[in-house]
């Protein structure tokens, strides 16, 4: 079992920075690929970025270039680095850890608003 705590969100600006860590405790040297969804109102949970063990990483189409996610295996931390934020990043972001067995685990979601 994993369990995971995110932190970091808030209020930003347009054009402004947001970081957010999450922390994985439990089994965390079974983790395999650890990454960020978000979900915005209305609208279904999407995959932001994800970095698998062998540090290949993937980000969707929207946040290329503005965010970059970076990881410790070894300690259970993942964060998400997001610049040139846009209204349009408004929205529950949530971290996500997949295990050897394929298992996923959710964190709680950590609110990101972006708002002139």
């Amino acid at each position: 079992q994993v369990q995971l705590v995110e932190s970091g969100g808030g209020l930003a600006q347009p054009g402004g920075s947001l970081r957010l860590s999450c922390a994985a405790s439990g089994n965390i040297f079974s983790i395999n690929n650890m990454g960020w969804y978000r979900q915005a109102q209305g609208k279904e949970r999407e995959l932001v970025a994800r970095i698998a063990i062998d540090r290949v990483t993937n980000y969707a189409d929207s946040v290329k270039g503005r965010f970059t996610i970076s990881n410790d295996y070894r300690k259970g931390w993942v964060y998400l680095q997001m610049s040139s934020l846009k209204l349009e990043d408004t929205a529950v972001y949530y971290c996500n850890v997949q295990d050897n067995w394929s298992r996923q685990y959710w964190g709680q979601g950590t609110q990101v608003t972006v708002s002139s």
